[in-house]
């Protein structure tokens, strides 16, 4: 690889000094390519018998795999399906190490396109709560498309700063990610166009960024909670740096060491100014150590505090506020979601019983979308299809010809002969979204934005 700044080049080559020429040789070598298993539709021993993807396992991930490029798995109509992620190897560790138990409260804080979130909400296994912020509008619709395609009902996505989530959750979650926007410098290899935006400013930039934006979280954790920080860049400065600061202001903190993986190597407490031993606890992932990216971990639990008790949510609607909604389910559906109801306007989502009054917080999902209340009638979301298992549904349509498959991905209408009304539509079993039987014609409500184009 051609291009990289030569101040980058002369810092890591300072930092590693005989590592550097491994290290510097993998900017020459391609980088390796990953998926994690979707464990909300399927085991990875299950995707493994069913695509024909050369895949072999992640040591730190238990449903993830490293896949040959050629593979080229998000052609696959399975990609569509949500049965898979395609994720940066290196990228699956934080969410692997935070140790998410079902029914648990999680914030992912940086959380937009949402690897990471659709890893938390697997792990969930659909009890509890993920609540999903990114303060970027367009970025935080991103992460809302994948937990919906990933057929994550669970999560609740908000765009709003860290400032004003605090606000609303003190003292509440009991396990907090924090994927801090950095210097990116870990993926250079991945994505060369972060070469362009870097400069040795910036890094002192993220570094400050990075540590308000744990002050903010450190008081969002219960008592006892843990809270994982990450990055994707090499600088200290962003890395033990950010940790070693962090502790200094928050002694109610402490690291708690992390496993030492194959591959793994531990933090660099000599790369800053005073570095504490401690800092050894937290682990640094090298792309000359192991197949993946750059990523920096650190694990930190909170030892003491005041855990704050919160209102909780409560649905003021009444049933007849949605009875279109319930003669949709009763026609088409073999059972009812039952719980929270929140409407946005003539938006129905069912919100996570978990979470507090969120009146006058940016809210772009308040849990699984269900879909839409018209004029005598109620329009399925796409969440709602591929949040409900194949038999849920009292009309299906299993496509298992690979073009009538492309067809439907692609928007089309399909000819089919069945029963009157909405239809979900499958393949292998797994929704792929929803139709509309009209006289043997299936009309297609497979998502625009999701459509295929070759």
């Amino acid at each position: 690889m051609t291009g990289l700044p030569k101040n980058f080049l002369q810092r890591m080559q300072e930092l590693l000094g005989d590592e550097y020429p491994a290290f510097l040789d993998t900017f020459n070598r391609k980088r390796s390519y990953g998926l994690r298993v979707n464990t909300l539709k399927l085991t990875p021993e299950e995707l493994k018998r069913k695509v024909p993807f050369h895949l072999t396992p992640i040591p730190w991930a238990n449903e993830g795999f490293y896949y040959k490029e050629e593979d080229e798995p998000g052609k696959h109509y399975y990609h569509s399906a949500g049965l898979y992620y395609i994720q940066e190897p290196s990228a699956m560790a934080p969410v692997a190490l935070l140790g998410v138990k079902p029914g648990e409260k999680i914030l992912d804080l940086c959380a937009a396109p949402g690897g990471k979130t659709t890893q938390i909400g697997a792990a969930l296994k659909g009890k509890g709560l993920v609540v999903a912020n990114d303060i970027n509008l367009k970025r935080a619709q991103v992460l809302a498309m994948n937990l919906e395609r990933m057929g994550v009902t669970n999560a609740f996505v908000t765009y709003e700063s860290p400032e004003r989530l605090l606000e609303y959750f003190p003292a509440y979650f009991d396990r907090i990610l924090v994927d801090a926007p950095c210097s990116g410098e870990g993926m250079f290899r991945k994505m060369p166009e972060a070469i362009d935006h870097w400069k040795p400013e910036y890094i002192l930039n993220c570094a400050e960024i990075q540590r308000e934006i744990l002050d903010h979280a450190a008081k969002m954790l219960k008592p006892g909670g843990v809270m994982i920080y990450s990055t994707c860049t090499f600088a200290p400065e962003e890395n033990e740096g950010t940790i070693q600061e962090f502790l200094k202001k928050h002694p109610e903190f402490e690291l708690i060491e992390l496993p030492h993986i194959e591959g793994f190597q531990p933090g660099r407490p000599e790369w800053v100014i005073d570095g504490h031993p401690d800092l050894k606890k937290t682990v640094r992932l090298w792309p000359h150590y192991l197949k993946g990216e750059g990523h920096f971990v650190a694990l930190l639990r909170k030892m003491d505090g005041n855990e704050k008790k919160i209102n909780p949510y409560k649905s003021q609607i009444n049933s007849g506020e949605i009875k279109e909604f319930y003669v949709f389910c009763k026609q088409n559906l073999h059972t009812t979601p039952e719980g929270h109801f929140t409407l946005f306007g003539n938006h129905l989502y069912l919100t996570p019983p978990e979470v507090p009054s969120f009146a006058g917080l940016k809210v772009l999902r308040p849990g699984w979308y269900l879909g839409q209340l018209k004029k005598n009638r109620f329009e399925p979301a796409h969440a709602l299809a591929t949040g409900l298992k194949a038999n849920d549904a009292k009309r299906t349509l299993p496509l298992y010809d690979e073009s009538e498959i492309h067809a439907y991905l692609r928007g089309e209408t399909l000819q089919r002969q069945g029963d009157k009304g909405w239809t979900l539509v499958t393949v292998d079993g797994f929704p792929l979204g929803w139709g509309k039987m009209v006289n043997g014609i299936l009309k297609n409500h497979f998502p625009r934005s999701m459509r295929w184009f070759f």
